[in-house]
């Protein structure tokens, strides 16, 4: 097919950004309000679309990165560390553990792990990829490994079975005890939705205190021994998986 005359059309500000791994689609919205966009040297608003190769457009000043190249990269994740590209009140942030990629293209978390949160954590500057793997219709599997206090034996029945969260109702694909512990245990629990400290609330609910929490897979995607703080580039074989 001759793609010689394929029209360009123009994109909301906020999906070329996430598209060119400036920031996620919720950041991008965030900057535009804040007046840190521009198109063709006029203040950009926000829902606006501009169309890139014609428009210019600018973020603090700055062209869109150089997409000649995407990154697909793996992070477990230390405690501590705020799920985003920046934080106004300073906290320590997960792109600082990936600032060693030489290279000034802007990569961002897809999705988020809270700050008392450990494991695997994907990045990149592939917004269609991001788009994939976080959009709920592809219902990715996220698995976490928990250890708990209070009553296991009790508890994991309870797990097992539907449970109302922030007003929605959920359930877990899956769960294991990997170990028991005095007063508490390790357990694997694994599930589809990933809303806000699901796995926490559902634990709570359940009578148990979280004393630790790691995300060990996305889907078919394990963390393996990857150390925390630590990051690898994911392979071809990993981005299929997560793309199909």
């Amino acid at each position: 097919m001759d793609n010689a005359h394929t029209e360009v059309k123009p994109e909301r500000i906020q999906k070329i950004m996430s598209a060119y791994g400036v920031a996620s689609r919720r950041e991008a919205e965030k900057m535009i309000s804040a007046g840190r966009v521009s198109v063709n040297g006029v203040t950009a608003e926000l829902g606006q679309t501009a169309t890139v190769g014609i428009d210019d457009i600018l973020i603090d000043g700055k062209p869109l990165p150089d997409m000649s190249k995407h990154y697909y990269i793996m992070l477990n994740k230390p405690c501590g560390y705020v799920t985003t590209v920046s934080d106004e009140r300073g906290r320590k942030v997960v792109t600082e553990l990936v600032a060693d990629i030489n290279d000034k293209t802007k990569i961002y978390p897809i999705g988020r792990l809270d700050l008392n949160s450990e494991g695997l954590l994907l990045l990149t500057n592939d917004g269609a990829f991001a788009n994939t793997v976080m959009h709920p219709r592809f219902g990715r599997k996220k698995s976490y490994e928990v250890r708990v206090r209070g009553d296991i034996n009790s508890a994991l029945s309870k797990l097992k079975e539907p449970m109302e969260v922030d007003s929605r109702m959920v359930k877990a694909t899956s769960v294991k005890l990997i170990k028991q512990i005095p007063n508490g245990g390790v357990v694997s629990i694994t599930i589809n939705e990933g809303r806000n400290k699901q796995v926490r609330k559902m634990c709570n609910l359940c009578g148990l205190e979280v004393l630790a929490l790691k995300r060990v897979a996305i889907g078919s995607v394990k963390l393996g021994n990857l150390p925390p703080g630590k990051w690898r580039h994911l392979t071809k074989e990993e981005i299929d998986l997560l793309r199909s």
